[in-house]
């Protein structure tokens, strides 16, 4: 582990956005959850959602360049418990879908806490999912086809918040070096100390300011295998 690396994740750490995640409504190609996974890491999601389809399983492979050790994975077994969650928590639910009612994606307001409800590659957004979120969202296109693909037009969407947030100085906001943000930096930059630890529920260990272990005195602790 590299000095600079250590403060790599310790600067990302601080400037994630757990007031934002993302919702999939059954998307199951494992390239589709993989590119989203992929664009909110890189917008400073910690974690997202997602519903198991009605049929089949969620095909999911973590390939999306390691972004999956970086964001966490949270799986639902309907919209509706998925949505629940996420109102109960104060999340505003944007679903993208082409409405009535929907409005240009640029024109909702992404500095409040919300969520990006993405609908599956060949059906979109069930019913529930679109009378029950708050805004339809949609992305203007000029040409002949009739929608961008789920994970391209999640990032679009994603982009968009994340301007809006660096504007709103959301990306600077103090954020308290706790026990939670301890524990994530371990696991970041001890993957394989951090599982030792955590199937044979012992402590993390210390680590010093390049991010390297500081061996414990305690003989429970023994060094696994590198992951």
């Amino acid at each position: 582990m590299s000095r600079a690396r250590f403060e790599k994740f310790k600067q990302v750490l601080r400037q994630r956005q757990p007031d934002m995640t993302v919702l999939t409504d059954q998307v199951h190609k494992a390239q589709n959850i993989s590119a989203i996974l992929r664009s909110a890491e890189a917008v400073g999601i910690p974690k997202i959602h997602m519903v198991k389809p009605q049929r089949g399983h969620l095909v999911y492979h973590n390939t999306a360049g390691g972004s999956g050790r970086f964001t966490e994975q949270v799986l639902h077994n309907t919209i509706e418990e998925g949505m629940a969650h996420l109102r109960a928590q104060g999340f505003k639910l944007y679903a993208a879908h082409v409405s009535e009612r929907a409005r240009p994606y640029r024109e909702l307001d992404y500095t409040r806490p919300f969520a990006l409800v993405m609908g599956a590659e060949k059906n979109g957004l069930s019913d529930y999912a679109l009378e029950q979120a708050d805004e339809h969202l949609m992305i203007p296109m000029a040409g002949m086809v009739a929608s961008y693909n789920v994970s391209v037009a999640a990032g679009i969407v994603l982009q968009e918040a994340m301007h809006q947030r660096q504007q709103a100085g959301l990306y600077a906001r103090p954020v308290p070096e706790d026990d939670a943000f301890q524990r994530t930096l371990f696991r970041w930059a001890q993957p394989a100390m951090a599982a030792y630890c955590d199937k044979h529920d012992l402590p993390y260990p210390a680590l010093d300011e390049d991010g390297d272990l500081i061996p414990p005195k305690n003989s429970a602790y023994r060094t696994p295998p590198k992951a």
